[in-house]
């Protein structure tokens, strides 16, 4: 589906979500349906964002980028 963009694997836990964040990292936020906790940034590598992508990360824990339909 998409375009892999980093070279960081990220190890995913259980009960988080994963998304790059505003500032280019990677970070995880617990599931609403897990209570207590706070976000924490996970990556070190930053992700330069183009306008009209959308970035996640893929099944191989890398950061990965897909064009946008209606951007």
């Amino acid at each position: 589906m998409g375009q892999r963009m980093g070279k960081e694997k990220i190890n995913r836990e259980e009960g988080y979500l994963y998304f790059v964040g505003k500032d280019g990292y990677v970070w995880a936020a617990p599931m609403k349906h897990k209570s207590g906790g706070k976000k924490k940034k996970v990556g070190t590598e930053k992700i330069e964002k183009e306008s009209g992508y959308m970035y996640y990360v893929d099944k191989g824990g890398y950061v990965a980028k897909a064009k946008m339909k209606n951007a």
